[in-house]
């Protein structure tokens, strides 16, 4: 088993987490035991996590096939889109905009509003074999995914459209550019995580070098040496904060990787 060394604190989107040796899963051959990650974009890692895995290089393609487009599940959105439009593709325009690679999008039916990754998938690849779309239940920001994903196949519908672009883009303007683990938690029925956050009195608040945005409320930001610990607290308070005065209990979309979780899994 190869593994490679990452250093969590340079190599996840908020900038957190300890020097850790990750198995890398080759030739289909998933280590047993470890948590998978991928581009650490929408996660929180503690300092003790599990031990983890993530997916070679040899996972980050791109085919036009006779079926579809595939894609391997290490593949980061932006290379999506790049090669798309060189294609004239439709439908990929809005991976532009979101972080990460697609295995991790595919996990948690990533998207923007009404766009998403769910809406032209056909079929995924994992360890037991192909699962076609029909057989995978999913809805907002949830799939019942439980395996490593190699690939995904997907319509390939001709059309893209700089136009839907350029509105994904504006879209994602709002956004605060400290690092940061994306929307820290998800839209509840009919409201916004981000006004329930700033209605009871969280947005910019610090705790450390952790705070809720002044941009976006719902952004989770590090300010120069956050801390892990800074972090969970400021979840935990805007959580608590928000059930009592609204009755609301907000869920994270952050995934927070500590040692328990392989017990939840």
């Amino acid at each position: 088993m190869n593994t490679k060394t990452i250093d969590f604190s340079k190599f996840s989107s908020i900038r957190i987490g300890p020097m850790v040796e990750v198995a890398l899963i080759e030739n289909d051959v998933v280590p047993e035991g470890r948590f998978i990650l991928g581009a650490a974009n929408n996660v929180l890692i503690s300092p003790n996590p599990p031990p983890l895995m993530i997916l070679s290089k040899e996972y980050d393609f791109i085919r036009l096939e006779y079926d579809g487009l595939h894609i391997g599940a290490a593949t980061p959105g932006g290379r999506v889109v790049s090669f798309c439009k060189k294609h004239n593709i439709a439908h990929f325009e809005y991976l532009s905009k979101l972080p990460g690679t697609l295995g991790g999008m595919l996990k948690m039916n990533a998207g923007l509003k009404e766009y998403e990754i769910f809406n032209h998938l056909i079929a995924i690849r994992t360890q037991s074999g192909w699962k076609q779309k029909s057989e995978i239940e999913y809805g907002y920001r949830k799939t019942s995914i439980n395996e490593v994903v190699f690939e995904a196949v997907f319509e390939a519908q001709n059309g893209y459209s700089v136009e839907r672009y350029e509105m994904f883009s504006q879209m994602r303007s709002n956004q605060p550019n400290n690092p940061s683990a994306g929307s820290c938690f998800k839209n509840p029925p009919g409201d916004y995580a981000g006004r329930l956050i700033e209605a009871v009195g969280l947005k910019g608040i610090r705790h450390g070098a952790i705070a809720f945005s002044e941009v976006h409320a719902n952004f989770l930001v590090n300010m120069g040496e956050g801390t892990y610990q800074d972090a969970l607290l400021l979840i935990n308070e805007a959580q608590k904060r928000v059930k009592e005065t609204f009755m609301i209990e907000l869920q994270c979309e952050i995934v927070i990787i500590n040692q328990d979780i392989m017990t939840r899994k």
